[in-house]
């Protein structure tokens, strides 16, 4: 139940997001669409994941004859008709700098999702403001390893769910529900209504993440890197927690420190 992180009240004077030609110069720009303006998602592991899911409408898929190959041994019966397509003309699709493995798909987004649609039970991410695709993807990856319900992302400040950030989630997009909200605050405020304990990691946290547990439903709060929680954001959790970590380095990349505290949230459910 996943939706592009679009920001569908992007003012006049704003820049559009996300790359494009500029009319005044020849150089091509990198772009996660193609010129269809559809939007992609690439790399191998994500292409077929987006192609085993009933919810995501495939439009067009091209790929190389030796990633065909492979790709029929893990999905033999495709729902949508490969075009055969070089190396270079898929670069032409994704961007030169984009790890393809020979394999784009053009596919719809994928309905959106809500609050209420949450069971209650489980546990969230909240995203305060995470805007770089590469760790939001690895993000989702993570999330879908360790069963996370949703992720919660602003409407404004997040990457579009294709091209660089559906290729690091390699699949997670397809299986962790993503829920675009316009006010962060006003949504922990009404998860802290509907039961979750909300925890907010923090590299100065007065207490360690284990030790700050409750009972689930649990929403894990984590903020970009250099800026972390905004001052709202901080005061909505019930608890703000820090990672342990005895080393010289206190903190981490957020995708890293995700991966760190769902697997300390999970065990502690766990554990009972």
């Amino acid at each position: 139940m996943n939706r592009r992180f679009d920001d569908k009240r992007r003012g006049p004077a704003d820049k559009p997001r996300g790359n494009f030609r500029d009319r005044g110069s020849d150089r091509p720009v990198k772009s996660d669409r193609p010129r269809s303006g559809r939007p992609v998602i690439y790399g191998f592991h994500a292409v077929v994941e987006a192609l085993k899911n009933p919810r995501r409408k495939a439009l067009a898929l091209y790929v190389t004859e030796n990633a065909l190959k492979k790709l029929l041994e893990e999905l033999p019966d495709l729902p949508v008709v490969p075009n055969m397509a070089k190396p270079d003309e898929i670069d032409r699709i994704t961007g030169p700098d984009a790890v393809h493995q020979g394999i784009v798909l053009e596919a719809d987004g994928l309905p959106a999702a809500d609050l209420h649609d949450l069971s209650g039970k489980g546990v969230v991410v909240v995203l305060d403001q995470v805007t770089d695709p590469h760790n939001v993807g690895a993000i989702l990856r993570t999330a879908a390893a360790f069963a996370v319900e949703a992720i919660i992302v602003t409407e404004r400040n997040s990457p579009d769910a294709v091209g660089v950030l559906a290729k690091a989630a390699s699949g997670g997009l397809e299986h962790v529900s993503v829920i675009e909200v316009v006010n962060l605050a006003q949504t922990l405020t009404l998860l802290g209504e509907k039961g979750y304990w909300r925890v907010g990691l923090d590299s100065e946290g007065p207490d360690v993440l284990a030790h700050s547990l409750a009972k689930p439903p649990i929403a894990l709060v984590l903020g970009a890197e250099g800026k972390g929680l905004r001052r709202l954001t901080r005061e909505r959790c019930d608890v703000l927690a820090r990672l342990d970590m005895p080393g010289a380095i206190k903190s981490l990349n957020v995708s890293n420190a995700a991966a760190i505290a769902l697997a300390t949230v999970t065990g502690a459910i766990a554990a009972g």
